[in-house]
């Protein structure tokens, strides 16, 4: 990629590198800044940083502003962006930072943090608190669209005053810009909340917020998926086991859970003992693990659980299956040799890919290495652990970045990044080392030698959440399953009642006694209104039963999404429906 840099300022970049677009929606945040600042004056600014084909910008403005707010807002900036305004840097010490921002709380609070050069960004009557780099001057910005509002804590934390967040994104070009606001509306035609109410798959009620209820629909999937899940793991030698939801203070204070993540837990007192309901997996499993005594022969031991947690997760925070106070995690907890991990991480990432591969979700592997400071554990097991870990990556031929310094104090972690398809990328699966736990419990092994010796913990999750990536294929679906999970497999319509009713009712019984997921719609209402709900359920297939389908032991059917109709004999359709549910093929 071509970019240089000139006291923090572009002068030349490749702008189709995701680098170039982040450093244009980065000015085009600070454009926005300099508009409200124009537009509302004694507004205070906060963030203002580029995000994943966008940016946006936290702001506490003197008076409340609405959705119809933006408009006036960006006709603003486009105004200022024709004055064509040099962005120019300046390098400040402390002390003439804070007299800059003196009237900024925001900006004061992050000056006084920084130990390093301090630099500031101008353009016109505009400075802001800012390492950049940036472009040349506003004129280069032309492309861009602000897309809403939201509420936003300063830095995160709900104990401080909530500001503005302004959503925008900004392009290279109008062909871009009008690209990526046509997959905006397509992304908020998937919407899973919306999906999941108008299909039937879940709710949530004002009794339980955060608190998901599966419905009939969203149950079949559910389980579809845990059997296939199940299926996956008994090949890959996991061994499945339930931990209870309720334990003990000792345990969590053991785990170390207590210390670090107490406020996010649900606690209770039985027999005026407290208890906590379990935010995490793994304190069971060690048990579990604890429970015999293992030969280093038994090893790797593989304990594999779809385990119910819960976590006190603020109500703002809260969204649809994405954010919950409740979930079930596909977690697995896998107890090594040293000598055993490269084989271990890589049967894992053949897991993985098998599972990904059914959804056909493509990824990314981000390796997170041991940081500089506080960790536990061997140096010597840490570099070869990375080692490993980096050597799995570029044998999978997975797209993998490394995050230096990034691992937890108790070891390195593999974080998946899986695309759907709508481009957005999702956090799912991870592989967690862990040199802290099995120590805390005093985990062993009895070696070949008779001698104890700990074993290395692996932490690890595919889906991440069941929850969660319900939510992500709902979307990446748009609700309209494959066949192998939808909760309709098919819909059978009589043309007419009086002469195809009992033709119909014969393919249903026969098609339920094979296992499949079939329906009737034998409503008085016409062929084609019953078509279009058939569609509108997002049913993989609809069968069309007339006099010809009676008469030849045959069926006509349409696909969701076609328009083509297919007429074959009915023993068939049965073998073609078969296949494509076994092979979990895509819709």
């Amino acid at each position: 990629m071509k970019i240089q840099q000139h006291d923090g300022s572009i002068i030349e970049m490749d702008k189709s590198s995701p680098e170039a677009l982040d450093v244009l929606n980065h000015s085009t945040s600070h454009l926005l800044a300099e508009a409200v600042q124009e537009l509302y004056p004694g507004a205070l600014f906060g963030y203002g940083p580029a995000i994943e084909n966008g940016f946006y910008y936290d702001i506490d403005f003197p008076e409340p502003i609405t959705e119809e707010d933006l408009a006036k807002i960006e006709k603003k900036m486009r105004e200022l962006a024709k004055k064509d305004e040099k962005i120019v840097r300046k390098q400040l010490s402390k002390k003439e930072a804070l007299e800059v921002f003196k009237n900024n709380p925001y900006k004061v609070e992050l000056i006084k943090e920084i130990n390093e050069d301090i630099t500031t960004f101008s353009q016109g009557d505009f400075v802001d608190l800012c390492r950049g780099p940036h472009i040349m001057s506003t004129g280069l910005i032309k492309h861009f669209k602000l897309l809403s509002l939201a509420g936003a804590y300063w830095r995160g934390n709900s104990k401080n005053k909530q500001l503005v967040r302004i959503y925008g994104t900004s392009w290279y070009s109008g062909e871009e810009l009008e690209a990526y606001l046509h997959l905006i509306e397509e992304r908020k035609k998937r919407d899973h909340r919306l999906l999941g109410k108008q299909l039937g798959l879940f709710m949530i009620s004002e009794y339980g917020p955060g608190f998901p209820f599966w419905l009939p629909n969203g149950m079949i999937v559910r389980n579809e998926i845990e059997k296939m899940w199940r299926e996956v793991h008994a090949r890959h030698g996991y061994l499945e086991i339930n931990t209870p939801i309720i334990l003990s203070r000792e345990l969590w204070e053991t785990s170390g859970h207590w210390e670090h993540y107490k406020e996010n837990m649900y606690t209770t007192l039985i027999d005026e003992k407290q208890f906590a309901i379990k935010p995490m997996n793994c304190p069971g499993a060690i048990l579990v693990y604890k429970n015999n005594l293992h030969s280093y022969k038994e090893l790797p031991l593989r304990y594999a659980e779809l385990g119910h947690v819960h976590r006190h997760e603020a109500s703002g925070a809260l969204n649809g299956l994405f954010r919950v106070r409740s979930f079930v995690q596909d977690d697995a907890h896998t107890f090594v040799r040293a000598d055993q991990l490269m084989e271990e991480i890589n049967d894992i990432l053949s897991l993985y890919d098998e599972i990904y591969s059914i959804f056909n979700l493509d990824y990314k592997i981000e390796l997170s290495t041991r940081p500089e400071e506080g960790y536990i554990g061997d140096i010597k097991i840490w570099n070869e652990s990375e080692r490993i870990l980096e050597e799995a990556c570029r044998k999978s031929g997975r797209e993998f970045k490394i995050n230096p310094g990034d691992g937890a104090f108790y070891g390195p972690k593999l974080d998946f990044k899986v695309k759907d398809s709508m481009n957005r990328i999702w956090q799912c699966g991870t592989i967690q080392l862990d040199m802290n736990l099995p120590e805390r419990f005093d985990c062993f092994y009895v070696d070949a030698d008779g001698e104890k010796k700990r074993p290395i913990m692996l932490h690890r999750a595919c889906l991440g959440s069941i929850e969660r990536f319900f939510g992500v294929i709902i979307e990446n679906y748009g609700g309209a399953f494959p066949a192998w999970l939808a909760p309709v497999q098919v819909n059978l319509l009589p043309v007419n009642n009086n002469f195809h009713l009992e033709y119909a009712n014969k393919l249903l019984e026969d098609l339920r006694k094979g296992g499949i997921r079939a329906e009737l719609d034998d409503s008085n209402d016409k062929l084609g209104y019953r078509m279009r709900n058939s569609q509108m359920k997002k049913i993989p297939f609809t069968l069309v039963l007339g006099d010809n389908e009676r008469d030849n032991e045959s069926i006509t059917y349409r696909r969701y999404g076609s328009n083509e109709q297919i007429t074959i004999p009915y023993k068939d359709f049965k073998e073609l429906l078969r296949k494509e549910i076994a092979d979990k093929k895509q819709a």
